[in-house]
């Protein structure tokens, strides 16, 4: 039931898409893959976890923005109702319990007023950058990331 010291892995994950409402996207840069842009991402920590929750605390833990109840951004974290299932890169797959190929991913969108300053984990992501939604589209490397950045003028309203 562990990689080791870790729990395996929970195949269910969410995508946050953090915009401004001039729809400018912010994307941050894995420390594990150097080359590899993206929206905030993250697993379940338990199967029986909220979706939202799940959401809240991976936009917290990945960038510092705090969207959960009682927060201020807490009404601007909207599910899209939206999800992808995609194969897991090979390179992570021994995160996950054996035989699992296999990710549903759940898209969320988080509205915040305007362009803010993330604070990042350096263990998990190395840098930052806002760029409009098209631009951000074709920045990240996981073409399900692209696709939901590329409905944010669809959601965003």
């Amino acid at each position: 039931m562990t990689t080791g010291t870790r729990p395996w892995k929970i195949p269910e994950s969410v995508l946050v898409v953090i915009h401004t409402p001039a729809l400018d996207v912010l994307l941050i840069r894995r420390a594990d893959a150097a080359e590899f842009w993206q929206s905030v991402t993250g697993s379940k920590d338990t199967v029986d976890e909220l979706l939202a929750l799940t959401a809240a605390r991976e936009v917290a833990e990945e960038t510092g923005i705090q969207c959960g109840q009682r927060s201020a951004l807490a009404s601007q974290l909207v599910d899209w109702q939206l999800r992808n299932i995609y194969e897991i890169y090979p390179r992570w797959r021994a995160r996950y319990e054996p035989g699992v190929t296999h990710n549903t991913e759940h898209l969320f969108g988080l509205c915040v007023p305007e362009r803010l300053t993330p604070t990042l984990d350096p263990r998990e992501h190395t840098d930052w950058q806002w760029l409009s939604y098209r631009e951000a589209a074709d920045a990240c490397f996981s073409p399900s990331n692209a696709e939901a950045i590329l409905l944010l003028p669809e959601f965003a309203q």
